[in-house]
């Protein structure tokens, strides 16, 4: 048992001052009186974040890695910018390393490696003309062997990200019985497909904006539907580069509210202080600051932490610090049915976070250790 009495507390609800907690069994509980020996916490005391799209950290890209131990470098990148939980992403492959990557998720998830809550499949069954940086030459149709992987049931919460104009609508209802998340995303389909994709059960979208077809006057497309839907969520980057601020503003004002989740899309360089370019299936992507573009010019994923996309969302887009941090841990939690994450009630895992007054992150708590 830890003794604790925050400056601020932010329960996912309501804030509280000097308020005094305790964490049991890696449980928050509640602190009848205050103990002369509990830990002063000076700052802002909020939920852990939740990030259901990091294709790397540390140096570490989760198509090429192979141990729990390299899980843990790309684990720890982004706990230190206040990731209690995420969902390693594969990005679309052969399916030797889907089965690789789900072989090493299982391990994590038997061996109780904190942060990883499950896998995200982000293809291979996508739309060529909305690839983005994803490998054309493993784009392909679903098939037994794909659906196997998707079917696991040592993964924890799995999601995969597909185009629905190439996987039919009996096929997302046979994922979703697998108990699959299906997102929408790299997708070029029009509105009626994007419809029926999500009566057949598919509940969100992947990088809203990015790589799908746009919504204008005569043609909603993926952007109009994922707007319109009121059970869907949605991801959305806040890094001043995938979407503008405004265009985020507007968006997040027309969605169902509590649908719309922050995402980082990272990659291997988040955590490092470095700008060195990096590999990706045989393309060099070039990052010059905070963006990263392959050669041809086009977004690369991101270099992107929740830290920093919270206070994006206050600054630039100008939401509330209440609605920021929902974006960044209620809202995710809820997409992926993790009941005791992404608040800080009686009962929650004690994955909390602790901000300054610019939301950095001054100290990390996951379960049990100060990380």
């Amino acid at each position: 048992m830890a003794n604790y009495i925050a400056e601020r507390f932010f329960d996912g609800e309501q804030y509280f001052t000097d308020y005094p907690f305790s964490v049991i069994g890696g449980k928050i509980a509640a602190t009848i009186e205050v103990d002369s020996e509990a830990k002063k916490i000076a700052g802002l005391v909020v939920p852990g974040f939740i990030d259901v799209q990091v294709n790397g950290g540390g140096g570490v890209l989760l198509n090429t890695c192979s141990s729990i131990e390299q899980l843990q470098i790309m684990i720890a990148a982004h706990q230190q910018f206040g990731t209690t939980a995420l969902m390693p992403t594969l990005i679309t492959d052969d399916i030797e390393v889907m089965e690789q990557a789900a072989d090493l998720i299982a391990k994590a998830i038997k061996e109780r490696v904190l942060g990883v809550v499950g896998i995200h499949f982000e293809g291979p069954h996508l739309s060529v003309p909305k690839k983005g940086v994803h490998s054309e030459q493993y784009i392909r149709p679903l098939s037994s062997r794909e659906l196997a992987v998707f079917s696991r049931r040592d993964l924890g919460v799995k999601m995969v990200t597909l185009a629905p104009e190439n996987v039919s609508a009996d096929a997302i209802k046979q994922l979703v019985d697998a108990d699959v998340k299906v997102c929408i995303g790299h997708s070029n389909a029009d509105y009626q497909t994007t419809k029926a994709a999500l009566e057949a059960g598919a509940s969100g979208f992947t990088h809203l904006f990015n790589a799908m077809s746009a919504m204008d006057s005569r043609a909603p497309g993926v952007v109009g539907a994922a707007l319109e839907c009121p059970d869907s969520w949605c991801g959305i980057i806040i890094d001043n580069h995938h979407v503008h601020p405004i265009t985020a503003k507007v968006a997040i004002a027309a969605k169902a509210k509590g649908k719309m989740m922050l995402v980082t899309d990272a990659m291997p360089p988040v955590g490092q202080d470095d700008n060195a370019s990096f590999e990706l299936f045989g393309r060099q992507v070039i990052r010059q600051g905070d963006k990263l573009t392959a050669p041809t010019g086009e977004l690369a994923g991101c270099v992107l932490d929740m830290a920093s996309a919270v206070r994006n969302t206050i600054k630039d887009v100008g939401l509330t610090e209440v609605e920021a941090l929902r974006m960044a841990s209620l809202y995710p939690a809820q997409f992926l049915g993790l009941d005791t994450k992404g608040h800080l009630k009686v009962g929650a895992d004690a994955d909390f976070v602790v901000l300054d007054n610019n939301y950095q992150v001054i100290a990390n708590h996951t379960h049990s250790d100060w990380v």
